[in-house]
């Protein structure tokens, strides 16, 4: 199996498979492109494939390669935001196909999320985590539930920093500043800038429609109105910050001013709604706290995981501010701030 994983098939392109692609060939693997015959007839012993957009029940794609490859021959999927166990729900072999995720928009991202379908093998897994981790790519395993683990559990982030901008409480440059000087390798709006302000808002929309329209997943005003005036990051040169064309940037956002928090206090709201979201995905089965820690620390640039920042901060402490803030931002966060059932219980033992 060693020697047939050497050489890579990559069918479509783009986001997770295309960073995948340039990775196994600056690694010195051998990859072909192209259509599901040529890579059977390349004999590639794991085929990365791209899903176009909302892929149907039974993908045609996915029929065709389980039809020509051999049957020990590993389909690992990125089907966006879609669930893989949807798509492979006709083919025949599932147990070989696994889903996969490279947050690729994340500058320096080093770790890419294995989704576990319905059917999924072990045997997959393991074929598709040690080819991702001979690429120099941590592999963290999770369920096929929305958002995974970095779109999910690091949307807060997100998020949250748009409205403590729309609030008015603080300001561009002073939320990524908090951030910035305190070891993320990324403040949360400038990461918005670089994702592309209509790429995230669809990341919102999407989890938003997915959790009932739990207040925490609404998409922010602020960021819709930017989006519709065409301001949609780096890309085009505007966004939160404006773009020289040396690449320099400075903040181009200024709203009405209200009693601004401090760098400390910024840094508290987003982590702790960053640790809430954490709990309540392991609650859930999505990933072991292990496997969120590593996914945010590689995958976002964070200096450190939910659950370890918890280890410092407390168990106790943690659930007494999200208490507070809940009461004073409900309005605004929705269930941001609400107390995740898991943590809660931890807490009152």
């Amino acid at each position: 199996m060693a020697e047939l994983v050497r050489r890579v098939g990559i069918v479509g392109g783009g986001g997770s498979v295309g960073a995948i692609a340039a990775a196994a060939g600056s690694a010195g693997w051998q990859v072909h492109r192209g259509d599901p015959g040529s890579i059977a007839a390349a004999g590639a012993g794991i085929v990365i494939v791209a899903l176009e957009g909302d892929a149907p029940a039974g993908d045609p794609v996915l029929r065709e390669l389980e039809a020509v490859t051999a049957p020990d021959v590993v389909l690992a999927v990125d089907a966006g935001h879609g669930s893989v166990t949807d798509c492979v729900r006709e083919v025949g072999r599932a147990e070989r196909i696994v889903g996969l995720h490279h947050a690729s928009f994340v500058p320096g991202s080093a770790v890419v999320e294995l989704v576990v379908a319905e059917r999924s093998g072990p045997w997959a897994l393991e074929v598709a985590s040690g080819f991702m981790e001979a690429l120099g790519l941590a592999a963290v395993v999770c369920d096929d539930a929305p958002g995974r683990i970095v779109d999910r559990v690091g949307r807060p982030y997100l998020v949250e920093a748009v409205r403590l901008l729309e609030s008015g409480h603080a300001t561009v440059a002073g939320i990524d500043a908090a951030f910035e000087t305190s070891g993320y390798a990324c403040g949360p709006l400038r990461l918005i800038d670089d994702i592309g302000l209509e790429v995230d808002l669809a990341t919102d929309v999407v989890l938003y429609e997915a959790f009932d329209s739990a207040g925490r997943f609404r998409p922010p005003e602020l960021q819709e109105a930017l989006v519709s005036e065409g301001r949609t990051g780096r890309q085009r040169g505007r966004g939160f910050y404006r773009y020289a064309d040396d690449g320099s940037r400075r903040p181009d956002l200024e709203l009405a001013p209200a009693e601004q928090l401090s760098g400390d206090e910024i840094a508290e709201r987003l982590e702790l709604a960053v640790i809430n979201e954490a709990y309540r995905a392991v609650e859930e089965g999505v990933a072991t706290p292990q496997a969120v820690d590593l996914a945010l620390h590689l995958g976002l640039g964070h200096p450190r995981g939910p659950f370890e920042r918890v280890d410092q901060l407390g168990l106790r402490h943690v659930v007494a501010r999200l208490h507070e803030l809940h009461a004073r931002t409900q309005a605004r966060s929705g269930d941001q701030y609400e107390v995740a059932a898991s943590l809660w219980q931890m807490a009152t033992v």
